[in-house]
């Protein structure tokens, strides 16, 4: 019985030895870093975290005053937006996966419709480098789907009529 438990014990401290020598040297700071190692990623200020949070339950809160019935409920505004901006983007399997879910939800699929026919309509002035000025589109063709146009920016507008001079 002895020789069994030194037997044991034998393999369990070469196996913390073993494990000691792989870990111990990746963390030491010599080791773990490279001469061609990435700078470290900064993290936002707190705040700015705190803020953002802020803004999306805005974002939510807004949806559901202003819509009536599921539309407006948070799970919707969330996975309906993403099926818009990826139907935009023309993700469709993404979209078809989100789209799923979303009717899981009890979500209404005309509100998807109207929505992503409000983008195409006034989506023309859309920057489709800028993700935040398509997310904004997004919002607010999903609050109000028959909202007027946003105008177009006025460098773009100007532009035009000081080539005409």
């Amino acid at each position: 019985m002895s020789y069994r438990a030194f037997r044991v014990a034998g393999g369990v401290c070469a196996a913390v030895l073993l494990l000691a020598a792989v870990i111990g040297p990746l963390t030491s700071t010599g080791f773990a870093q490279s001469k061609d190692a990435k700078p470290a990623d900064k993290s936002a200020p707190a705040g700015q975290e705190a803020g953002k949070e802020t803004n999306k339950v805005d974002e939510y809160a807004e949806a559901q005053h202003a819509l009536s019935g599921p539309a407006g409920n948070p799970e919707c505004v969330w996975l309906g937006r993403r099926v818009v901006g990826l139907l935009w983007r023309d993700d469709l399997d993404t979209a078809f996966r989100h789209l799923d879910l979303y009717d899981r939800f009890g979500c209404p699929s005309a509100h998807i419709q109207v929505s992503f026919r409000c983008l195409i309509q006034h989506g023309n002035n859309i920057d489709p480098k800028a993700a935040d000025t398509l997310n904004a589109r997004i919002q607010a063709c999903w609050i109000n789907p028959a909202a007027p146009a946003i105008p177009a920016p006025a460098a773009a507008v100007t532009a035009p009529a000081a080539a005409n001079h």
